[in-house]
């Protein structure tokens, strides 16, 4: 496993993290923590030192089964927990003070820690990003010992932009993947320049770049990848990164053909993410076991080449540039 420093946190992390949204359960299947346990376990015995949870992950469960398996290890774990999106209806008006540093408390409580290492506003209204007591609600936190940094999950490149002006920002958390490629424009050259780490979420598109998703395939009526294409429940951009799968599966065909032998397309498509020196780690879920080791052996894999580099921007350019391009 390498390790790469997440911004002016300073925390060395490792490159493939884990994210926690559909471990031990969601996604159409119920929590289960001893399945969440066991892929937690596994992740940190592979080299595996940063994990990604939130607190609406199976209403607070996820943060509770991370919090406890890291409780259980004797290496340093850095946990990146979540909040906001509990807040009902989920509007910039909607947005307190108090209801965030409850909610902190809240995660504090969840995990049994008495500090979290990272706490990131989860996707907001766009006009949150622009408000400053909600900054100094988090500057106080970090003072108060609650929270060692702050950072951002965000959903438009805007926001990530208006957010690393506040100084209390340490990281963006982003959707970035072979078929979502934009914030390599403008966001990566900006964090740089400021020091803010970036956390890659989604990086294989919802399943679609693990190239097991067919045209025949079916999902739970309570798994997002069902219900939420269109964006009915949160951003569509969550979702597949809002492709359409009619485009997406001919890009996929391109990419499957073009692709050497010697590498899945889902070992590309994060080893892909990790050719950006501007990505502090990318977090992809896991399921089972099987996922947890392949994703985690992406980091010992050789760098790609520069034919391999330019057929992700070949299939970005020709498929999916005009459908997402512009959206986020």
């Amino acid at each position: 496993m390498n390790y790469r420093k997440l911004g002016k946190t300073g925390f060395e992390i490792s490159e493939v993290g884990l994210g926690t949204w559909q471990i031990g359960g969601g996604w159409g299947k119920p929590f289960d923590p001893k399945i969440a346990e066991k892929l937690l376990h596994a992740a940190f015995d592979k080299g595996v030192n940063f994990v990604d949870t939130a607190d609406v992950y199976d209403a607070g469960l996820s943060e509770a089964a991370v919090g406890k398996a890291v409780r259980e290890r004797s290496e340093k774990i850095y946990v990146a927990t979540k909040c906001g999106r509990r807040i009902q209806p989920h509007i910039n008006e909607a947005y307190t003070v108090e209801k965030l540093r409850r909610h902190v408390e809240d995660s504090l409580r969840n995990t049994g820690f008495d500090r979290l290492d990272l706490i990131q506003l989860h996707c907001p209204p766009e006009p949150v990003y622009k408000r400053d007591e909600i900054f100094k609600l988090f500057e106080d936190l970090q003072k108060e010992g609650k929270i060692a940094a702050m950072g951002v999950s965000v959903e438009k490149i805007t926001e990530g932009l208006s957010a690393i002006k506040y100084e209390i920002v340490s990281s963006i958390q982003v959707i970035y993947n072979v078929f979502r490629q934009k914030p390599a424009e403008i966001l990566f050259r900006n964090t740089a320049k400021n020091n803010i780490g970036v956390i890659v979420r989604v990086p294989l598109a919802s399943g679609l770049l693990s190239g097991k998703i067919t045209p025949e395939s079916t999902f739970s009526k309570d798994d997002h990848r069902y219900f939420n294409r269109e964006g009915k429940a949160f951003d569509k951009g969550e979702t597949f990164s809002g492709v359409p799968l009619e485009i997406a599966f001919r890009a996929i065909e391109k990419l499957k053909k073009e692709l050497d032998s010697g590498i899945s397309l889902a070992a590309f498509a994060l080893k892909w993410i990790l050719m950006f020196p501007e990505v502090s780690t990318v977090i992809p879920g896991a399921s089972n076991l099987s996922q947890v080791e392949s994703n985690i052996q992406v980091s010992d894999l050789n760098p790609l080449s520069k034919e391999q580099m330019k057929l992700a921007k070949k299939v970005y350019d020709k498929y999916i540039r005009e459908e997402v391009h512009q959206l986020w």
